[in-house]
């Protein structure tokens, strides 16, 4: 099994390498205001659910491509090295189109808009991108096969696109010289990132900035930009943050009337959605937090759930094509969980004490069915009733991990 590992899962630690140094930098030049925690933490738990998840589906992408190339493809281009440097050209013309679509477009929006909810912007924030996201934008992708590209370069490419553009969040490369001429820098992608007015809807580029300047999309930095959205999300809960603009729209729906008028929210324009239906649906569906005066001790806690998160979604990756079907369920339930925990543990929610029992549950599950015997669930179930009642459990656990601490 060592042999056949998969070496991609690599990249987990190699983005947690260049966090710290990030990090490092951040603080020897005393600008540790770069990071936030609980922003940070959300960052991430967003990005590992993307990783897990996008396991799933990289396999069926790349079957997707290899059917558009034999079946479909305008030319059928040679692998020579003047190619390759078509194909960057071309798969970041590509992203331009799908990357302004996503902000123009409600429906592409919903997917893309968790990438621009941070308020921070630094290497956290390249790891913010959700499944939805990743789905729409190998749709995209499947242009690029139809001009004719085979599908091993084409997913050799992506690679190399993506890893550029993780570089180009961080605040700590202000000026790249001649190169904003060429290339994206990060004071270029940070105008993107950006809520003020001149800033917004500008920089869609990827890796090549010509491309903004071609379709007249193009803004330099002037004044400090101001990252996130200009109506912020006030959460940090990771299924209000991934789902919430998708109700919106749902709601935004509901107030029209006729099939043309709904079609005209679903695929119209950001700018013209009613900003009244956040708040009201923040009010229905999110609970009021604590008192600002005091939060919950939770860090340790909090740091070992991402650790544990992380150490899983490493062997995932790496085992994937070995692993069965209930144990990557497990996996994924597992982790999702923990996920959700992590959100609703920064939001000061009481409740996330049952969500322990949910893993509990999937944990001991697991471990009776690979030990053959998934019938001591049952036993498990009473066991942790009997103890509850006992020893009250859950007063234990509010107290010892959701304690309070005056700001």
């Amino acid at each position: 099994m060592i042999e056949n590992f998969n070496y991609l899962a690599f990249a987990i630690p190699a983005f947690f390498v260049f966090l710290f140094l990030e990090y490092r930098i951040a603080l020897k030049l005393k600008k540790q205001h770069l990071f936030k925690y609980e922003s940070s933490i959300s960052n991430l738990s967003i990005g590992i659910a993307e990783r897990m998840l996008n396991l799933f589906i990289t396999a069926s992408c790349y079957s997707l491509f290899v059917w558009v190339y034999e079946h479909y493809a305008l030319f059928k281009i040679p692998n020579t090295w003047w190619v390759w440097v078509l194909l960057i050209l071309v798969t970041d013309l590509v992203w331009y189109w799908y990357h302004r679509l996503g902000h123009e477009v409600n429906i592409l929006w919903a997917a893309h808009i968790v990438h621009h909810q941070s308020e921070e912007f630094n290497f956290t924030v390249s790891a913010r991108i959700t499944v939805f996201q990743a789905l729409i934008r190998n749709i995209f992708w499947c242009l690029i096969p139809l001009m004719g590209f085979h599908p091993v370069m084409v997913m050799s490419i992506l690679v190399v696109h993506g890893a550029y553009s993780f570089f180009t969040h961080t605040q700590l490369i202000k000026n790249m010289g001649w190169l904003e001429y060429i290339l994206v820098s990060p004071s270029i992608h940070g105008i993107h990132h950006a809520s003020d007015e001149k800033y917004l809807d500008k920089n869609y580029g990827d890796v090549f900035v010509f491309w903004d300047k071609l379709f007249g999309t193009f803004q330099k930095e002037e004044e400090a930009p101001k990252y996130g959205l200009t109506h912020p999300v006030n959460s940090y809960s990771f299924l209000w943050q991934h789902f919430h603009y998708y109700l919106e729209i749902i709601a935004a729906c509901k107030k029209e009337q006729g099939l043309l008028a709904k079609l005209r929210v679903v695929f119209g324009h950001p700018a013209t959605m009613d900003q009244d239906i956040r708040p009201s649906l923040e009010k229905r569906f999110l609970q009021r937090r604590a008192s600002p005066a005091y939060r919950f001790k939770f860090k340790a806690y909090l740091n070992a759930q991402i650790l544990i998160s992380v150490l899983l979604l490493f062997f995932f990756t790496g085992t994937y094509a070995f692993l069965q079907v209930p144990d990557k369920c497990f996996v994924v339930g597992f982790i999702l969980l923990t996920l959700i925990n992590c959100g609703a543990l920064m939001e000061q929610r009481k409740w996330i004490y049952y969500i322990e029992y949910g893993r509990l549950l999937i944990l001991f599950s697991y471990m009776f069915w690979k030990a053959g015997h998934i019938e001591l669930v049952i036993l498990w179930m009473i066991l942790m009733y009997l103890l509850e009642q006992v020893f009250r459990l859950r007063a234990l656990y509010l107290q010892y991990v959701l304690r309070y601490d005056r700001l």
